[in-house]
C-alpha cells in the first residue's frame, strides 16, 4: 500500500482555504473578477506573507457566494481529499462567509454542503463533518452570532465550534461567550493557538476557553510547563506541519516541532490547513514527516488513531472508521 493509499483522517481544514485554485478561477470568471494578482504564472496561489495570505484567501474565498457555490466547493474539496487516502474530515465552515451571520441563510447554506457531503461519501466514501467557526479579526461581538449559528444547528453533522482568522487580534479570552455558548449546546471545542502568536496564546486557550483540541499550537514547544500541561491533560494539537514551514515559521520539516512534543508525550494529529494555498496533500505531509523523522506506516497508522479517538463525531461514526482503518497500513 502507497503513501497516498494509506487511510488518513483529518481533523484541520478549512473549507475555502481547501478550494483548488481552477475551481477558483472558473468562479471568477463566472462573475467576471478580475483576481490576477492572487494566482502566479503557474496558476497556484501566491503570498508575501501572513498578512498578505488572509487578503489573497479574502481575495480568492470572495467569489464563492451562493449555497450551490459551497455545494461545488465540498464537492471539489472532498474529492481531492479522497485522494489522497482520507476516509473522515472536519471542516472548518464559518455562517459568517455563509449568509452573513445570519441565522435563516446559514441553514440554507448548511443544506447545500450537507447534500454535497453525502453525495461524496456515497461516490468516494470519505465521510465529512462540520465545525463552525468564528473568524477572530471580525471581533468578539461577531463571534456571538456564529455561535449561536453553531448551536441551532449543532448535532448529528455540525459537532463542533472553534476559532480561526488573525491569531494576532486580541486574547482568546475575549472570545469566551461564544466558547461557553457552543459548549452548552454541546458541541465540542477547538481554537487556533501556537502557530503565529506565542505559547502563551495555547495556555490562553486552556485557561480562558477549557478547549478539547487546539489548531495548530506548535509554540507550546517553548515552554515546557504548557507542554507536560498538554501532555497531562490529553489536549489535542490539530497539527499542520506543511503549513508552518509554508508560512515561515520554521525553515523546514526537520525544525518542526511535532516530533520533539510527540516525544514529550502530547497526542499529535496531522493536517493539511489550507493545502492548495500551501502546495502541500496529506500525502505530501506524510512523506515528508517520514524524510525528516524516520516515521514509518506504523508512525502513520498511531497517528491516524490518535485523530480518530480526537474526532468530534459520534460513537457510531468512529466505529464506522475504525472498521475501515482495520484494512491494513502495511507499505510496499
Amino acid at each position: 500500500m502507497s503513501w497516498q493509499e494509506l487511510p488518513k483522517i483529518e481533523l484541520h481544514l478549512h473549507l475555502e482555504g481547501a478550494a483548488p485554485p481552477d475551481l477558483i478561477r472558473r468562479m471568477a470568471k463566472e462573475r467576471a473578477v478580475n483576481l490576477s494578482r492572487v494566482f502566479a504564472e503557474d496558476g497556484s496561489y501566491v503570498f508575501d506573507d501572513f498578512a498578505h495570505f488572509l487578503q489573497v484567501y479574502e481575495a480568492a474565498t470572495g467569489v464563492i457566494r451562493t449555497p450551490e457555490d459551497y455545494a461545488r466547493l465540498t464537492r471539489a474539496v472532498l474529492e481531492q481529499s479522497a485522494e489522497q487516502g482520507v476516509v473522515y474530515t472536519e471542516v472548518f465552515l464559518s455562517p459568517d462567509f455563509c449568509g452573513g451571520g445570519d441565522l435563516g441563510a446559514w441553514r440554507e447554506y448548511l443544506q447545500a454542503i450537507r447534500e454535497a457531503a453525502a453525495a461524496a461519501e456515497r461516490s468516494h466514501g470519505i465521510v465529512m463533518r462540520g465545525i463552525v467557526t468564528c473568524i477572530r479579526h471580525f471581533g468578539p461581538y461577531t463571534s456571538r452570532q456564529t455561535a449561536r449559528c453553531a448551536a441551532d444547528t449543532g448535532g448529528d453533522w455540525i459537532v463542533g465550534f472553534g476559532m480561526g482568522g488573525n491569531e494576532t487580534m486580541g486574547r482568546q479570552g475575549d472570545f469566551a461567550w461564544a466558547f461557553d455558548c457552543a459548549r452548552e449546546a454541546g458541541l465540542k471545542l477547538t481554537t487556533h493557538a501556537g502557530e503565529f502568536a506565542g505559547p502563551d496564546s495555547v495556555r490562553q486557550a486552556l485557561d480562558d476557553l477549557r478547549v478539547d483540541r487546539i489548531g495548530h499550537g506548535g509554540r507550546a514547544i517553548e515552554d515546557a510547563a504548557i507542554v507536560k500541561r498538554l501532555a497531562d491533560t490529553g489536549v489535542v494539537l490539530e497539527m499542520c506541519p506543511g503549513s508552518n514551514v509554508a508560512m515561515g515559521l520554521y525553515p523546514g520539516m526537520r525544525a518542526h516541532p511535532i516530533a520533539k512534543l510527540r516525544g514529550a508525550g502530547v497526542k499529535v494529529t496531522v493536517s493539511t490547513d489550507d493545502p492548495p494555498f500551501f502546495r502541500t496533500t496529506m500525502t505530501r505531509e506524510f512523506e515528508g514527516l517520514a524524510r525528516a523523522f524516520d516515521w514509518d506506516e506504523t508512525d502513520v497508522a498511531a497517528l491516524t488513531r490518535t485523530a480518530l479517538d480526537a474526532a468530534f463525531c459520534d460513537a457510531a461514526t468512529k466505529k464506522r472508521l475504525e472498521d475501515r482503518l482495520k484494512t491494513g497500513t502495511e507499505l510496499p
